[in-house]
């Protein structure tokens, strides 16, 4: 349906920042929403953060509230995470999704591996 490449991951030191960024390969529309997970070794996902333009909000995890935002541009069908303030607990590998109309993760991309050490 929709394919989802990230990009932008690497190692950084704690305190350092970041810039991921996933392209889609169409604009989905005004009904879906776009967000970031990340997957720690040896944990599951944790969902981070998702841009939604049907309620014009960005909602964030409340561990990275204040160092990550995230942004969408509907016109280049991309959405960025800035990530500052890394700290080591922050290591995992990102994955870009989509959120359906139902509340559902139905596409992710490939993951980029973040590094924080």
């Amino acid at each position: 349906d929709v394919q989802l490449v990230e990009s932008g991951g690497g190692l950084v030191q704690p305190g350092g920042s970041l810039r991921l960024s996933c392209a889609a390969s169409r604009y989905s529309g005004t009904a879906y929403c776009m967000g970031w997970f990340r997957q720690a070794p040896g944990k599951g996902p944790e969902w981070v953060s998702s841009i939604c333009t049907r309620d014009g909000r960005t909602h964030v995890e409340d561990s990275v509230r204040g160092r990550f935002t995230m942004s969408r541009d509907n016109a280049q069908n991309t959405v960025t995470l800035q990530m500052n303030s890394l700290k080591p607990e922050d290591t995992a590998v990102y994955y870009c999704v989509r959120e359906n109309p139902a509340w559902a993760f139905d596409s992710w991309g490939q993951g980029t591996q973040v590094t924080v050490s």
